[in-house]
């Protein structure tokens, strides 16, 4: 490790010793005011000024919104003292010096201030008379003790939108009001051209919501004088059926089954004796108990989501009472809708009670709740408030505890709030508990913290004194960062319930559409002329998120239930059906043509008969049924229908439900995918899709919370250019397995040297200060030598870096505070982002802890000491800033000396470098942009640290422009980004840090198996395009040696890859164009056809990264084919800063355009489309939300269980139901064209040839047990050898094992045996016999007992020689299924009642010639298949073959039972093993499937590149110096002096840990980190300055 370097004598560096005194020992003689912006009575520059600079400032356009409380531009009644004549101002700075060579502020020594808790807080009247400025936009103004924040909280680009998002500029307002527009530019506003026709954008039907007000007599129906527009209740149902509507709507879908439909009409038709059934209501059991068990299992599977719907829809809230809500009609409930209610409360009544009584948790829960309601009657003390109102007078209580709350308007202001103080005040106007399906538009609802929000609602007013709150948007965009919401400025006064009875105002808005980043609307009041404020997306609280940090928030609702934007994402709860089940109908539908061809032919054949003249019939029958040959042979044709209905089989379909509800069960009780940290198994929501999970081809995750845990920890930094931290990451170790690491002993080794570094750096840290606020647990910065640093070891210099760096943490930032629920005496920090929770908590881990935030700013405890720095600005983070800034007063070392101010800036390290001041120390620039490289190769988040000096001067000229700017009526955005990016330039680099996301466990295992299964994985994710490369590194999605192909509508370098128009959607297409060439495409519809058929893995070497912005004009038009095309060829797929629609619309894309299966999974709300429009959809059962879940066909806990439910039980599933599905026509082809053979010798007359109990148990007993066992627990290779050799999944992907030509390979084996099982009896019976009793054996029941049994064993030894799993169970059940025709023949012939079948099974049975019969008709039937597949297996075996023979030789007997490879604590597999039974056996796995040729058994070939040497010199994988710039660029030298630190490094503490080749990008994308292109941006921003 290299020792600290000192500055060299031309470069001061930042961590340098002042040479004043120290200037904290001069605190304690300071007043508390000192600390306030007017420092020893002198004022900031923007307000120390004489009464002819007032002039000029009152002059300027924007004071028109300030307002004077003091001087002679005062307000009427202002109350405030007069500051005096002027006041005095401090000389100019003298000659401009470096005032990071003089002095660098030490903030643990030089701005901190010790408090002391007991004391009384100071007396704000101790600061001066100063102007006070009443500044727009909630701004607090220049008032000396308020630390003042620059937002821009939710801002997406510099224009607050997403760049190119179609949206009005401007509204335009229904003109059937009476009030006239402000300003003209209504007139000319115009929509986008590039608009959605969405049918969920429904932007132009727009609202006017009233408050307190009539609604105009346009807006009421002028009959009934009821307001015309309609709103739709708040009440949302995600189930598929209601009470009412189950049976119809269940009966409705059973019946769209073809052959459901089919049997019905048979059975009415069996009720009529002219066709001769003999017992029609038999004939319709089948049916009846189909219907039944199918409405129970959809019945059960739908109670969950209802029960959930009843606990968000009765979800309570506070609503307003008192103020009529004149834009809805009263809710007069009909008769119909009572009749529905009641029917509801029956049924939860209902399941409540059955619930209670027979289960055990539901009696714990009558327990409590009658223990509730005990305490509910008890008396009531005095004062005591319920959940509903409060007993308390409005003198003793706020309505809503808004006491504290600042108020920024004054009396002469009172014009602009929406407050009207001439209104008499109502003191019965309260906020009443009631539920979220109560909440109606127009509705003033109040919410609380952690409180989720009901409904979409415009924010009148917070508990914040600026009025902004914070809100947690996980369940819309699925970021757990909270967001800033600002509250409208017209409503700030509002403190109490009854001041909204003092409120009219009315509300014009833009209709609901389904972009979550939009919206426009108008608040306006009237008191003598209208006033306006505009409403936008940071004044919106939207369904489904959830108030964080703020007591209170008030609003007026907007949308509601189905207009919301959460479930206008969302979509409707579709009914899916599987894949096979679909494709059966076309089975069905073939089997009619077949019965419809025989039956056609049996009609004319009996029609035919009926016209010859002179047959025997004449003598022994008296006419005929329907009177004439053609009416006989249209009678004939119906009685062939009903003889021959068991051709199409209806109890396949009752089979087919109980193989999915058996596979079901078996799916949920897999302990191996029980997540026990939430005690939660997989949960099938749907039952009858199983067999598409063996079928899924493309897989859409969401990003947050799923792959990853959203929890950030703080593995490294650096330090002026010393690096600090262990860790052993997930990127890390996937780069070193594709060197031919063995990363599972190099983990371990790793994690054990980490584990033991982190107890001696725990000691150490004890031993430095006992911190209270540390738990030893959740440390996640490993680094003793980091503490030992910070005791002195490597001198005082690099200890005072350290602690300076670590204070610079623990200051810059927007965390807020708040004691622990578990353990009160702990802080939880909550924040923004997770990354700078991480940060403040490392901090606190090193013994700099953040304690609280106080008007001033912050209090922090240093190593065991109270410390409070004040905060003067902050500059708050954004996605288009990627930065941070804190400004913090130091306070002079002499009184009669201005203080300093020293802005602390950190941010993403291209834009802090690229801001750096031109005098930084070189060799620290190039240590630390090395570091951050070394860093991002390993998968972490880069941020780096910077900070610049500022003289009281500087400081007071740039405060006045901030203030100038935020008061700024138009353009504010714009003006306050400029004003920050003026003061956050000339930075001093202090160093970096590095975060990791962590992923699930097992996230990048899984992601590889999935892979060489062949399943394609797209990532759709709300997070920004940086964070979602780092994830995909992180999973090994991407790698180091992929071209990544970037598609974004602007930036700089776009121009040298697209020349021509500028336009977006004209950019987009070039890009994808050009994109395609590079794999010979041209984006043809041809070329789209041709991808339909081809199921290829995709080229490994490039992956396509898209954002939001660009990907909804890649949807459109012909832009949508080509970028299908381009997506398809690329390994990896990246799509950021999407909602919700566009993930769902890029489903349907694939899935509708390449005809393929699919599967989304996600965790939240912002996941319910996507996962709804995919064929299966599965759930991540988070730990701070369900909403995926709930609409989810499949719940699961982690990410990795998918891998097991796809791989193992989604294969067995396809493969069962593949098999089973065609056994089923084979066995019932068998039965009836037996039938069929028999009508040619009696003329298709509609006699039976089987008595009629063989007909009903032919598929109830004798032939249904085998063919169902195979379709629950077959099984070809184990779950172990499922998950080691993925590649058997390929077939599920290619579909191969069901399809049309294996079902008519079926039925022509059934057509074989049935010639089988007919003519060989039919021979036999030919010339007729005599049994040895004298009696004729020629009876047709004799006859039919031997074809019966012929088809009935032959069809199930075939069913046997088709399973891959024998075993005593299955092959006692085959042998039972045979035996039960002897059995039941025996028992039924030897009763009376069974007529002229009467001791039938004495007579044959006892018969030599039925032994022979049957076994020579059994091994003709059986012989001939059997041949065939033991010619195939043996020959010209498929994959599946290759492996079981690998399994039997025990080629994977060192794998033990239920081994899992993405489970992290499996157990370890030794080398020799692992070589015994993946490596050494290389099969051919030579199949029908092109794209799967060969495969190694449990893993793939380590193709190990080795690094040339221009690659091994620039770290990750940057060009050389040479290949990049030539020898004579101007930048050479700077590039050589890198690389010199490189080597320089490199010696110091050995070769850095590098990618073997870096990823291309075909623009650039700000989150790859490397040296080169830091030191780059170096330079540009040297430029730029």
């Amino acid at each position: 490790m290299p020792t600290p370097r000192k500055p060299s004598a031309r470069q001061q560096s930042p961590f340098e010793e002042s040479p004043y005194p120290p200037i904290a020992e001069q605190f304690d003689n300071m007043e508390f005011s000192d600390m306030a912006p007017n420092f020893g009575g002198t004022r900031p520059q923007s307000l120390q000024t004489d009464v002819s600079d007032m002039d000029s400032i009152m002059k300027s356009p924007v004071m028109d919104t300030f307002e004077f409380e003091t001087g002679p531009y005062a307000s009427p009644g202002s109350s405030r003292v007069p500051s005096g004549p002027g006041l005095p101002s401090r000389p100019g700075p003298t000659k401009a010096t470096n005032p990071y060579r003089q002095t660098t502020p030490k903030l643990s020594d030089a701005f901190e201030r010790s408090i002391e808790y007991s004391e009384e807080p100071p007396d704000a009247s101790r600061d001066p008379p100063h102007i006070q400025l009443h500044l727009p936009d909630n701004h607090t103004g220049h008032e000396g003790d308020t630390m003042k924040r620059h937002r821009w909280g939710t801002q997406r680009t510099k224009k607050g939108k997403p760049a190119g998002m179609a949206r009005s500029k401007t509204l335009r307002w229904k003109r059937q009001t009476s009030q006239k527009p402000l300003s003209r530019r209504n007139s000319t506003d115009h929509v986008d051209e590039d608009e959605s026709d969405d049918e969920n954008d429904r932007k132009n039907e727009l609202r006017t919501i009233y408050f307190n007000l009539p609604l105009p007599d346009d807006l009421l129906d002028p009959s009934t004088r009821e307001p015309v527009a309609t709103y739709p209740r708040n009440k949302v149902r995600t189930t598929k059926y209601t009470p009412l509507s189950f049976v119809p709507k269940n009966l409705a879908f059973q019946f769209k089954n073809v052959a459901n439909v089919y049997f019905l009409i048979l059975i009415v038709m069996g009720f009529f004796s002219i066709f001769g059934v003999p017992n029609p209501a038999v004939s319709a059991v089948p049916l009846i108990v189909i219907v039944v068990i199918t409405a129970v299992k959809d019945a059960i599977e739908d109670s969950r989501r209802t029960l959930l719907d009843a606990e968000v829809n009765n979800t309570p809230t506070h609503i307003l009472q008192g103020v009529e809500n004149a834009n809805t009609s009263d809710d007069n409930i009909s008769a119909w809708r009572r009749f529905k209610k009641a029917c509801t409360r029956g049924v939860v009544v209902t399941f409540r009670y059955f619930n209670g009584v027979f289960t055990k948790d539901g009696r714990v829960q009558r327990t409590r709740d009658k223990e509730e309601a005990a305490r509910k009657d008890a008396p009531r003390k005095l004062f005591q408030r319920d959940s509903f109102d409060s007993y308390m007078s409005d003198d003793r209580r706020k309505s809503f505890q808004m006491a504290d709350l600042s108020n920024p308007f004054t009396d002469s202001n009172a014009v602009n709030t929406i407050l009207d103080p001439s209104l008499p005040l109502d003191t019965s106007v309260r906020f009443r508990k009631l539920y979220w399906k109560s909440v109606k538009v127009g509705d003033i609802v109040r919410i609380h913290n952690n409180d989720e929000i009901p409904a979409d609602v415009a924010i009148l007013a917070t508990s914040d004194a600026d009025g902004a709150c914070y809100v947690e948007t996980k369940n819309l965009d699925g970021e757990t960062n909270l967001k800033v919401r600002q509250a409208l400025k017209c409503g700030g006064r509002l403190q109490r319930a009854a001041d909204c009875s003092r409120m009219k105002f009315w509300l014009e808005s833009e209709g609901p559409h389904a972009n979550l980043y939009s919206y426009q609307g108008n608040l306006k009041w009237e008191r003598g002329e209208v006033s306006n404020e505009a409403i936008t997306i940071n004044n919106m609280l939207l369904r489904g998120c959830s108030l964080r940090n703020t007591k209170w928030a008030v609003g007026i609702v907007v949308f509601t239930g189905t207009d919301t934007k959460i479930v206008l994402n969302a979509g409707i709860t579709p009914t899916k059906r599987s894949r096979i089940t679909r494709e059966l109908n076309v089975s069905v539908l073939l089997n009619f043509v077949l019965l419809f061809v025989i039956c056609f032919v049996s009609g004319i054949v009996n029609g035919v008969y009926y016209a010859r003249k002179n047959e025997s019939r004449q003598f022994y029958e008296f006419g005929d049924i329907a009177n004439g040959a053609a009416a006989n042979g249209i009678v004939g044709c119906f009685v062939a229908v009903i003889l021959y209905q068991s051709l199409v089989p209806i109890s396949l379909y009752i089979s087919i439900e109980i193989i999915k509800t058996a596979q079901a069960f078996f799916i949920y009780s897999d302990v191996l995918m029980y997540y026990a940290r939430l005690d939660y198994p997989c949960t099938p929501k749907s039952w009858n899709i199983s067999d598409d999970l063996g079928q899924i081809e493309y897989i859409f995750s969401d990003k947050t919370g799923t792959l990853t845990q959203n929890v950030m920890e703080y593995k490294k930094c650096t330090i002026n250019g010393i690096t600090y931290g262990r860790a052993y990451t997930e990127a890390l170790a996937g780069m070193r397995k594709r060197q031919g690491i063995d990363v599972e002993s190099e983990g371990a080794r790793e994690r054990e040297l980490i584990r033991i570094d982190k107890d001696v750096m725990l000691e150490k840290l004890h031993a430095i200060n006992r911190n209270p606020q540390l738990t030893e647990a959740k440390v996640t910065f490993v680094s003793s030598e980091y503490v030992d640093d910070l005791n002195g070891a490597k001198g005082g210099y690099q200890q005072k870096c350290n602690e300076h760096f670590m204070l610079t943490l623990a200051l810059c930032h927007s965390v807020i505070a708040e004691p622990s629920k578990t353990d009160p005496d702990k802080l939880v920090y909550k924040a923004q982002s997770p990354d700078e929770a991480a940060l403040v908590g490392t901090a606190r881990d090193t013994g700099f802890t953040f304690l609280l935030r106080t008007k001033k700013g912050l209090v922090v405890n240093v190593q065991g000491e109270d410390k409070e720095y004040q905060i003067l600005n902050t500059l708050e983070f954004n996605s288009t800033r990627k930065r941070m800034s804190a400004i913090v007063k130091i306070p002079s070392a002499n009184p009669s000396e201005p203080p300093k101010a020293l802005l602390i800036c950190k941010g993403a390290d291209s834009i802090i470098y690229s801001r750096l001041r031109k005098d930084n120390d070189q060799d620290l620039l190039e240590r630390t942009a090395l570091h951050l490289e070394e860093f991002a190769t390993e998968g972490l988040r880069t941020l780096c640290i910077a900070q610049r000096e500022l003289s009281w001067t500087e400081y007071e000229e740039w405060n006045r422009k901030h203030e100038i700017a935020l008061a700024a009526i138009t353009k504010r955005e714009e003006k306050m980004e400029e004003v920050a990016d003026s003061i956050e330039r000339e930075l001093i680099l202090l160093g970096g840090t590095a975060i990791e996301d962590r992923l699930q466990d097992g996230v990048p295992d899984s992601i590889a198996i999935l892979g060489q299964a062949g399943i394609k994985l797209w990532v759709l994710t709300g997070d920004k395009v940086e964070t979602a490369i780092n994830i995909g590194f992180s999973c090994n999605l991407l790698g180091n040696d992929m071209e990544l192909l970037v598609i974004k509508t602007e930036g700089e370098d776009i121009a040298r890859l697209v020349d021509g128009s500028q336009e977006p959607k004209m950019i987009v297409d070039a890009l994808i164009t050009k994109y395609l060439a590079k794999f010979q495409l041209q984006g043809s519809m041809e070329e789209l056809v041709a991808a339909k058929g081809d199921h290829t893995p995709p080229n490994p070497n490039f992956g396509v990264v898209i954002d939001g912005d660009a990907l909804k004009l890649a949807l459109q038009g012909e832009t949508q084919r080509k970028f299908l095309l381009l997506c398809k060829q690329c390994k990896a797929v990246l799509c950021c800063r999407v909602s919700p629609a566009q993930k769902a619309a890029v489903v349907k894309m694939v899935k509708e355009t390449l005809d393929v299966m699919t599967l989304a999974i996600g965790d939240g709300s912002n996941d319910v489309a996507m996962i709804q429009a995919a064929d299966v959809g599965v759930g991540i059962a988070g730990e701070e939300g369900r909403q995926a879940v709930m609409s989810s066909d499949y719940a699961i806990g982690q990410f990795r269980f998918l891998t097991r439910l796809i791989l193992v039980h989604g294969r067995w599933s396809y493969k069962r139901l593949s098999e089973m599905v065609p056994c089923f026509f084979y066995k019932n082809v068998i039965f009836s064209i037996a039938l069929f053979w028999y009508g040619i010798y009696n003329d298709f007359d509609g006699s039976y040839l089987f008595e009629y109990t063989y007909l009903m148990f032919y598929n109830l007993a004798f032939t249904s047990i085998p063919v169902v066992l195979m379709g629950i627990v077959d099984q070809d290779v184990s779950d172990v050898v499922s998950l080691l050799v993925p590649q058997l999944y390929k077939t599920g992907i290619l579909r191969s094992e069901w399809t049309i030509t294996k079902f008519w390979w079926y039925m022509g084996d059934g057509l074989y045996q049935s010639v089988i099982s007919f003519y060989f009896p039919y021979l036999c019976f030919y010339k007729g016999f005599v049994g040895m009793d004298g009696l004729t054996r020629d009876h047709r029941f004799w006859m039919g007992m031997y074809v019966a049994t012929i088809a009935a064993a032959a069809c199930n030894i075939y069913i046997l020689f088709h399973q891959y799993r024998w075993d005593w169970l299955l092959s006692l059940l085959v042998a039972v299924s045979i035996l039960l025709v002897f059995g039941w023949t025996g028992v039924w012939t030897s009763f009376t009642s069974s007529q002229e079948f009467y001791n039938a099974a004495s007579q044959v049975y006892g018969s030599a010639s039925f032994w022979v019969c049957l076994f020579v008709g059994i091994m003709a039937c059986i012989l001939p298949r059997f041949a065939y597949d033991f010619a195939q297996k043996l020959y010209f075996p498929k994959d599946v073959d290759i492996v079981r023979e690998c399994v039997a030789r025990g080629d994977f007997a060192a794998y033990p039972l239920n081994y899992d490879p993405t489970d992290p604590d499996r157990v370890k597999i030794s080398d020799y093993s692992r070589g015994k039974s993946m490596d050494a056996p290389r099969m051919s796995m030579s199949s029908d499937v092109s794209s799967m040729v060969t495969a190694t058994v449990g893993g793939t070939d380590l193709n190990i590149t080795r690094p040339n040497r221009s690659t091994m010199l620039s770290g990750y994988g940057s060009p050389s110096l040479f290949e990049t710039y030539g020898e004579g660029f101007p930048e050479a030298e700077a590039r050589t002096s890198l690389e010199r630190t490189r080597r320089s490094m490199a010696e110091e503490r050995g070769p850095m840990r590098r990618s073997m080749d870096r990823p291309r990008t075909s623009l650039e994308i700000p989150s790859v980190t490397t040296a080169v292109g830091l030191i780059k941006t170096l330079s540009n921003g040297r430029q730029v300055l």
